[in-house]
């Protein structure tokens, strides 16, 4: 019998084709996102660990040098009773003073760069929750955090990664966590500001670099205006209104640096019930204990 009396097999349909190349797809993207964001919701639980410790570290380091500036300030009308036959009392004292608040003033300015750093690492965590598919010569389908095809939107077309949320809901989620953070280290270098710049005979702008690449780590952040070349200016959470202008306050008084320290301490813009609620629903989600 001649082969050619049977026809040939017949093609699948191409939306059978796409249905087919779609669902396997989703097979093989679903365990890949899931574990991309169980490591970033992670990392992004570690670096709010971060921050608590190098925020008070740098709450420390602000007590200790608003407690040197005062000093300094009462030492010259202060009567030392039987020291003062000591010859130079004093004048060591306001030097040993003026030495330690030199070097808390390096060490906040050190928690500061710290607590930086950390939100910068919180806004890479924040656009890094999506899983793209990366081209493979192989047979294996291997997938990668940065997008390689302008037509695959790392989301699989909005399927949910666990349960019920898909990657945009968990991207909101964190870009709400992390946009607190982002108003609360803009409050804290207003602080740190004027804290730096006590004793100083000429006081630091808005406009300086606290450190050296400062500006750089802020405009990672979107927290640097290159329209006027300096960083933007602090804003509060509840009403997203900012202040129009930063002016140093000379020789503030004990009231105003106690004032100071409340605000470094209260944390006004990191809202922690609403945290903790975000952290506790998508723990749930992707069954993950933080």
């Amino acid at each position: 019998m001649s082969t050619s009396q049977f026809p040939p097999p017949a093609s699948p349909s191409p939306a059978l084709t796409s249905s087919s190349s779609s669902s396997s797809s989703m097979r093989l993207w679903r365990p890949a996102a899931q574990r991309n964001l169980r490591n970033q919701w992670s990392k992004l639980s570690t670096f709010r660990q971060q921050w608590v410790a190098a925020c008070s570290g740098g709450k420390s380091h602000a007590t200790s040098l608003v407690n040197a500036y005062l000093s300094q300030t009462f030492v010259p009308a202060m009567k030392f009773g039987a020291l003062s036959d000591m010859v130079g009392i004093k004048e060591k004292t306001l030097k040993k003073l003026s030495k330690q608040q030199s070097s808390c003033r390096i060490k906040l300015l050190s928690s500061y760069k710290e607590m930086v750093a950390v939100v910068v690492e919180m806004v890479n965590v924040s656009r890094s929750l999506r899983c793209y598919m990366k081209p493979s010569g192989g047979s294996i389908i291997q997938f990668s955090g940065s997008k390689e095809d302008s037509d695959d939107g790392g989301d699989c077309g909005g399927i949910p990664v666990f349960n019920f949320l898909n990657v945009s809901a968990f991207e909101t989620m964190a870009e709400e966590l992390v946009e607190m953070f982002k108003r609360e280290v803009m409050l804290k270098r207003l602080l740190v500001m004027e804290l730096v710049s006590l004793s100083c005979e000429v006081p630091l702008s808005w406009s300086a670099e606290l450190y050296h690449g400062e500006f750089d780590d802020l405009s990672k952040c979107s927290l640097y205006s290159m329209e006027v070349d300096a960083p933007i200016l602090p804003r509060l959470r509840e009403d997203n209104l900012g202040i129009s202008s930063v002016s140093h306050t000379n020789q503030p008084t004990s009231e105003i640096l106690q004032i100071y320290l409340t605000t470094w301490l209260a944390e006004i813009n990191v809202d922690s019930h609403r945290m903790d609620e975000i952290l506790a629903m998508v723990g749930e989600e992707i069954r993950l204990a933080f």
